[in-house]
């Protein structure tokens, strides 16, 4: 089915319009039907609205690891779900090495993302409030939503972010990492072995070098040798940060994106 978006519409507008006032045109869009009930439905709300471990989305959503996994690999055949194998090493190198009693428990987990974002608006934001919104009944939705529906803008725009290094450069490996330490948005690694880190911020505040002391603390934590260190900002840099003449620090905003308009 096909709908129509004014793209001069604001967000709040364009939720308010599309979604709430004709909800029925895109609760129509979610196919195949089985994904609104159980258990499908609490797998995917779960994944929209946690840190998608595999793991961690079983425990939300009060599912077995054996019956979720299934579940998972039926919605990654169907072209809905995407699995991000971890790129973090093994902490346990050989059966008899002894660890931490901290470290026993902890498992090196692959994250789970949806193909298509409007499932992850769809599941992380209207599904959960399907029985209020038939009743014409917003109020929970609105809360909801004001308080988080950054996480989606955040989303594509880490997505994107990760096309610009593709685009700047030659890539072998990229996307997410995380270990048991950090997060990071973006790790590319080059032809030429050269490790490029980097975080994404969707704020409208400018960036500033406080932001990349973090990202560098995280990378020692983490014991990650970074040879460049890329900030991607949607509202611009501190002057301080901009004055760095420093050549393995790249600093990314919203006029760099253009260049993925071209290719596409």
């Amino acid at each position: 089915m096909l709908v129509s978006l004014d793209l001069n519409d604001d967000i709040i507008l364009s939720v308010d319009l599309n979604i709430l006032q004709n909800f029925q045109v895109y609760d129509d869009i979610v196919f195949p039907d089985f994904l609104i009930k159980k258990p499908y439905r609490d797998i995917l709300i779960s994944i929209a609205r946690g840190d998608s471990k595999l793991l961690h989305i079983f425990n939300k959503a009060h599912i077995g690891e054996s019956l979720g996994k299934d579940i998972i690999y039926q919605l990654v055949e169907l072209d809905i779900l995407s699995i991000l194998p971890s790129r973090e090493s093994p902490i346990k190198i050989n059966p008899k090495q002894k660890l931490k009693r901290e470290l026993r428990s902890y498992k090196v987990q692959s994250i789970i993302r949806f193909k298509n974002p409007f499932y992850y608006f769809w599941f992380g934001f209207v599904e959960p409030y399907r029985i209020d919104i038939e009743n014409s009944e917003y109020d929970r939705f609105w809360e909801y939503f004001l308080s988080h529906y950054h996480r989606c803008t955040s989303l594509v725009f880490e997505q994107l972010s990760s096309d610009i290094i593709n685009y700047r450069f030659d890539i072998v490996s990229y996307g997410n990492y995380w270990d048991r330490k950090n997060e990071f948005d973006i790790l590319s690694i080059t032809t030429d072995k050269k490790t490029i880190l980097g975080e994404c911020k969707y704020k409208n505040k400018k960036i500033c070098k406080n932001e990349l002391n973090r990202l560098i603390s995280k990378s020692i934590v983490s014991d990650i040798n970074a040879d460049y260190y890329a900030l991607f900002s949607k509202n611009g840099y501190s002057n301080e940060l901009k004055n760095l003449k420093t050549p393995n620090i790249l600093l990314y905003d919203l006029s760099d994106f253009e260049i993925l308009l071209e290719i596409n």
